[in-house]
């Protein structure tokens, strides 16, 4: 992972006024800019500003602001976002990446509350919890440590994001190439990817290998994954995208950010996946969702973030 970044106290402040909005007119994704500078800190500033966040109204960010103390992976997070995933009022899609950076920090301190929550009545809790329940048990088990000596060894980890779970073994964080990952061994992940019968930590596990591999069959493996019942597991895979970066992604997520019936935590994961790819064919679509009156706000907000990503890509130099 990436060395914290320092800032002053002054710019620290005006990161802190304009996550809260302070002045109460900061758009959405000026807030969004100012969230992922402070993750870039790692420090104990940034857990107490972003933590602060949650008295916010929008679901899209208070989701974002659990998503981050998860990456940041400090323990002091950890009563916040036990807080968040215990308020049964809250939005389910914030208390599901509450669940799911409590699995990030992988402190065993948070399996007491994880293990109430496996039952939840909201599934996206629920099987969160699961998840996250499997990681820290993962984590902690000589697989988790020999895979963690690997990585180091191997030096090639080209994601820096905590995953919900490792890949399948034999794949570590980078990307391997093509000719390494076989359609036959592409076929096999996908059959597990797909395996509703397997725990869900193991069909991720498939589908963080499929990401690792990267390739056309890969991607049309893990778009095969939409057609599943499970909004989170669908979510993750449209996640999986917004880190790929393949414009092969690009029909799957644009089905899915159209189809009125999808879940609203897919629909928007496909929208920030789409701002990222940023190929000159999402815009329209992007900007149809952002304006469209039965948008929901989730969707529409997200959309708002990821046109703010396109802008930026195309006049900043961003997309190679």
């Amino acid at each position: 992972m990436s060395d914290p970044v320092e800032v002053s106290p002054e710019k620290l402040s005006d990161l802190e006024a304009t996550l809260l909005n302070t002045s109460g007119n900061v758009p959405l994704h000026n807030r969004f800019r100012s969230l992922f500078t402070l993750k870039a800190l790692k420090n104990e500033e940034a857990v107490n500003i972003i933590s602060k966040g949650f008295a916010d109204e929008s679901a899209l960010l208070k989701h974002e602001l659990a998503y981050c103390l998860g990456q940041i992976k400090k323990p002091s997070a950890l009563p916040i976002l036990e807080q968040v995933l215990t308020d049964e009022k809250e939005d389910p899609m914030v208390r599901h990446e509450a669940a799911e950076a409590l699995g990030a920090i992988s402190s065993t301190s948070a399996i007491p509350v994880l293990k109430k929550y496996v039952t939840d009545p909201e599934r996206c809790v629920r099987e969160t919890c699961e998840i996250a329940l499997a990681k820290i048990e993962w984590d902690n088990s000589e697989e988790g440590k020999r895979h963690r000596e690997e990585e180091k060894r191997a030096q090639m980890q080209m994601y820096t994001s905590i995953d919900p779970a490792p890949p399948t073994s034999g794949l570590l964080s980078g990307k391997p190439a093509p000719e390494v990952a076989s359609e036959a061994s592409i076929n096999e992940l996908k059959a597990k990817l797909l395996d509703n019968s397997l725990p869900l930590f193991e069909r991720y596990r498939a589908m963080f290998a499929l990401r690792n591999i990267g390739t056309p069959s890969a991607v049309d493996a893990l778009a095969a994954g939409f057609t599943d019942d499970s909004a989170l597991f669908k979510h993750e895979i449209a996640f999986v995208f917004g880190q790929l970066l393949s414009t092969h992604s690009v029909p799957a997520l644009l089905k899915v950010l159209h189809d009125s019936h999808e879940s609203d935590m897919v629909r928007h994961e496909a929208a920030e996946a789409l701002g990222g790819i940023a190929t000159p064919e999402v815009l329209p679509h992007l900007k149809e969702w952002m304006q469209r009156g039965d948008s929901p706000r989730v969707v529409r907000e997200s959309c708002q973030v990821a046109l703010d990503i396109v802008t930026r890509i195309t006049f900043e130099g961003l997309y190679m």
